[in-house]
């Protein structure tokens, strides 16, 4: 998913100073968890707050299933806490977060816990609080509601969750007085932030909060083998779900059947989608989710759609095809150039290899093809240099990928970013989500992309940046391309870097075979 309209935002993020054009492409309007709760209870605001107060507990959504309670395996979680124990050693509370209201009280959107609290604990349970203190941990967990049982039939009790997690479980209302060191990992709800930062009694991060980031992101960064396994249930479906979305489209179906066709595979698997789906002939608008087009003969469509697993691990592919069931010459062009450019990029993805650089390997591709199609003049070297090439490709090349679906952003640069770096301020290359070197164990995405962006293609700093260099009549050629994006998921290992998605077509012929079928 290039940006994060479902993920996390790019905040810090700074545009070319010299640019008038006002683009963000990376926001996030929905993801700003430092924004009062509407809950009508006071309880847990601020750093004045009882401590031990618990803001309303919304159940609905929320009941741990006893089926798979039976089926869950501790032992992955207990040694990520014991390697987390061994970076950190001082107490740590990390809590799962509350569910949101929709639009009242009783009617929930379904519950997604903090992803550190589910790399820890390995259970979505609301309102949650894992406390650490080394090789201590304890589970503090609001006992079920009375009539959870009218409801939403039986629920775990606090010994059936101890004996599934190897944890000491006790109730809420047991939580002890923190230390004033504690360090705290917070949630992306609301609720549950105001919570938490109650808890410690403060507002703004300490040194220990920012230790404590530090050692959760050494440890999410490389992937153990039960985060891989996960990795891979999520591609699989990820790529059912774009097979089903290709034999679903036909000149005249709309955007919305073709996203049920795809959100459908997800369903029958027990899976949600990662973030909001992505599913239009307006591939010009990189976060497009109104879904309200209809797909007609001439158009291609672009998905970008991905798969959640139960335990919260994402997969995050995009792949662009013709409505009609053949790319028309232009379109073929543009796609082959995009295809070239991922292909590159993926090749330089094995241990060692800065992301900064892959993201420019891909940069200098589209470059050199763009000059080689007539639409940019000039060395591409010096284009990429300039940034000459972002006006057709204004984003970054992917992003971490993991329990999040931008692993870690709600973490933001700390995490992308390694120690000494820092986003450059030039568009295009500013909205680079990472900027790391690889190791084995790291799951990222590659997606590069072409694109014809009115807003971009008219802003008077950027037309003169690109001045002659951008064959604006010869662009027009391929007016049928508004938007090609292709991306797959890639694990770096210890030699050739392991597609995860590989299994889904994408050369031009594969793909015009898959649709309509």
């Amino acid at each position: 998913m290039v940006g994060g309209t479902d993920s996390g935002s790019d905040s810090d993020a700074d545009s070319d100073a010299d640019s008038e054009l006002d683009l963000d492409l990376d926001s996030d309007p929905d993801s700003d968890s430092d924004s009062d709760s509407d809950s009508d209870s006071d309880e847990g605001k601020g750093t004045d707050a009882d401590p031990t107060a618990t803001p309303p507990v919304w159940h609905g959504h929320d009941v741990i299933d006893l089926a798979a309670l039976a089926r869950f395996d501790p032992l992955p979680f207990a040694a990520r806490r014991a390697r987390l124990a061994a970076a950190y050693a001082g107490p740590a509370l990390v809590p799962a977060g509350h569910a949101t209201p929709r639009n009242y009280r009783a009617n929930v959107y379904p519950f997604r816990a903090s992803s550190h609290f589910l790399y820890l604990v390995g259970l979505p349970i609301p309102g949650a609080l894992l406390l650490l203190h080394g090789g201590d941990a304890a589970l503090y967990v609001d006992p079920p509601a009375p009539d959870d049982a009218l409801w939403h039939g039986e629920s775990a009790s606090l010994d059936a969750l101890a004996n599934a997690t190897g944890l000491r479980v006790l109730p809420v209302e047991a939580f002890p007085a923190l230390d004033p060191h504690a360090a705290v990992l917070l949630p992306p709800d609301p609720v549950g932030a105001q919570r938490a930062r109650g808890l410690v009694r403060r507002d703004e991060p300490s040194e220990e909060d920012l230790a404590l980031q530090d050692a959760i992101i050494s440890l999410r960064l490389v992937h153990d083998e039960a985060a891989r396994a996960e990795l891979r249930r999520a591609a699989e479906a990820t790529v059912a779900a774009h097979l089903a979305g290709m034999a679903a489209t036909r000149p005249g179906v709309s955007e919305a059947a073709i996203r049920a066709a795809m959100e459908g595979e997800l369903m029958r698997r027990g899976m949600e989608t990662s973030y909001g789906s992505i599913v239009t002939v307006r591939g010009e608008v990189l976060h497009e989710t109104t879904r309200s087009g209809i797909a007609r003969e001439g158009e291609l469509l672009l998905a970008d759609v991905g798969a959640e697993t139960p335990a919260g691990f994402a997969g995050d592919v995009t792949r662009t095809w013709p409505v009609s069931g053949r790319f028309d010459g232009a379109q073929r062009d543009l796609y082959a150039l995009v295809l070239a450019a991922q292909a590159a990029a993926i090749a330089r993805c094995v241990p060692g290899a800065r992301y900064r650089d892959v993201h420019l390997e891909a940069c200098r591709t589209l470059a050199a093809g763009l000059v080689d199609l007539g639409v940019l003049r000039g060395d591409p070297e010096e284009l990429v240099a300039d940034g000459v090439h972002a006006l057709l490709f204004p984003h970054g090349i992917g992003h971490l990928l993991g329990l999040d679906v931008h692993d870690m952003e709600d973490l933001g640069d700390r995490a992308g970013y390694a120690p000494g770096r820092e986003r450059s301020a030039q568009f295009g290359l500013c909205y680079l989500r990472l900027d790391r070197d690889l190791v084995p164990g790291m799951a990222v995405t590659i997606e590069p992309g072409l694109y014809r962006v009115p807003a971009i293609l008219r802003d008077p700093a950027l037309a003169r940046l690109a001045g002659a260099r951008l064959d604006r009549a010869r662009l027009e050629a391929f007016a049928s391309v508004r938007g090609i994006r292709i991306e797959d998921d890639v694990l770096v290992t210890d030699g050739a870097p392991e597609v995860l998605t590989a299994a889904l077509p994408k050369a031009p012929d594969d793909v015009e075979a898959r649709v309509g079928g």
